[in-house]
């Protein structure tokens, strides 16, 4: 009975010059997919975070655009911010409030109006730096654009118009205030306040 040889033995790789072994293609495949693994962690999750962010940025500005698209006066009050921002400070008893916004790279603009009691006017004025002595009878202060705009007629049928204008020393807004007296009790008050960058 003949007894078979001995399977035939690799070859160990020699070692290298600092006395570690070269690694097997297991490792090699290992060690690679970990690199790929964390190149894509640092490079391609803040990316994807740009990605993210740029989207809900452009969603956020599309929903602005969206808000400011109606053309004309929205039934509706303006933000707190929005009145804090322009300075229009609408009495909390007032009631038929609307406003409309513009803006542009020069101005923005923000027209409310809104009906309220002979005591709101007043406090209305006051909150706003000025006081009824403040306006004259006759004087229609928003302009013809801005009423256009918004389609307030100032000119049709013949009603107690009194105004006035608060300049504030800028970036502060300067605020145009039309008010129909009509029935001093319940007076009704258009204001255009406009801010420059």
């Amino acid at each position: 009975m003949t007894v078979a040889p001995p399977p035939p033995t690799l070859p160990h790789p020699a070692p290298a010059p600092d006395g570690r072994l070269p690694e097997d293609r297991r490792h090699m495949l290992r060690r690679r997919f970990l690199t790929l693994l964390t190149i894509v962690l640092l490079i391609g999750v803040p990316a994807g975070y740009l990605v993210i962010s740029a989207d809900q940025s452009r969603d956020s500005g599309l929903d602005k655009e969206r808000e400011s698209a109606p053309v004309g006066l929205q039934d509706n009050w303006p933000s707190q911010m929005k009145r804090r921002v322009f300075e229009i400070p609408v009495p909390s008893d007032a009631w038929h409030v609307a406003y409309y916004e513009t803006s542009n790279w020069k101005t923005s603009r923000l027209y409310v109006q809104f009906t309220t009691t002979a005591n709101g006017l007043d406090t209305y004025l006051a909150d706003s730096g000025t006081s009824r002595a403040a306006l004259k009878a006759g004087r229609v202060t928003v302009g013809e654009h801005d009423s256009g705009i918004v389609g307030w007629d100032f000119t049709s049928g013949h009603h107690a118009w009194t105004g006035t204008s608060v300049n504030r020393e800028k970036p502060r807004p300067t605020s145009d205030i039309t008010v129909n007296l009509d029935d001093p009790a319940f007076p009704r008050v258009y204001v255009v306040s406009t801010t420059s960058p």
